[in-house]
């Protein structure tokens, strides 16, 4: 297993807090929201896995469950689970609208696919700001927002191939961790795909997830892993 920092993630708070307080009262602008999201990106570093559990079952598919506790309102945070314009910025796939309205139909592209994916789901329930369910690729994905203190706890339910289900949980964790910048106001910019591969701390992220879902890290391709 690759030697993995433990203390990472205290140190990602360290320079989210200095950021943020560098940032207030100055003006925004897109040039220094790239320059911001750059610097971000840079000195971010995925840290160790935890709040996860996998429930497996005789099928293809395994089911990952993620808990992550934001600092931020439920309803903040629902919005940045349902519109466009925030998905584009820390999810796996871009919607061409909002996930918000029961009966929506909304196409939902893959980003970082091998090739063009494109995929029309229905959202079967939006009770804002608490419970949201649709499907993407035919996976389901269900989120649970609860009011923490002024904050959320919120949970990702989503099923996927059990051959990457470790990897899959290293994505999403890499999701929150971005989704939790942008929420704060420092975004880091969308990490996903082969980007997300590309973090340093990836490789040691992926093989922490397997260790605590006792499964192997099996060879893969990109394509494969698409396909999960």
């Amino acid at each position: 297993m690759p030697s993995c920092d433990l203390f990472g993630k205290d140190r990602q708070n360290k320079i989210q807090q200095k950021t943020h307080l560098r940032l207030r009262g100055s003006i925004n602008s897109d040039e220094k929201v790239d320059k911001m999201k750059m610097t971000e990106r840079d000195q971010y570093t995925p840290g160790p896995a935890g709040g996860a559990q996998i429930r497996r079952n005789d099928g293809e598919f395994w089911t990952l469950i993620l808990v992550r506790e934001l600092r931020h309102p439920p309803e903040k945070v629902w919005q940045a689970l349902i519109d466009p314009v925030h998905l584009r910025e820390w999810a796996p796939f871009d919607a061409d609208g909002s996930l918000g309205t029961v009966g929506s139909k909304v196409k939902l592209t893959t980003v970082g696919a091998p090739a063009p994916h494109v995929t029309e789901t229905t959202v079967k329930r939006a009770d804002a700001p608490k419970l949201l369910e649709y499907t993407w690729g035919g996976n389901e994905i269900k989120w649970e927002l609860e009011a923490l203190g002024g904050g959320t706890r919120l949970t990702l339910w989503t099923s996927i191939g059990r051959r990457f289900i470790a990897m899959g949980a290293a994505g999403w964790h890499i999701c929150f961790d971005v989704l939790d910048h942008l929420l704060i106001g420092t975004p880091i910019g969308r990490a996903v795909g082969p980007e997300a591969r590309k973090f340093s701390g990836f490789q040691c992220l992926h093989a922490e997830y397997a260790k605590l879902f006792a499964v192997d890290t099996p060879g893969w391709s990109p394509s494969e892993a698409q396909k999960s």
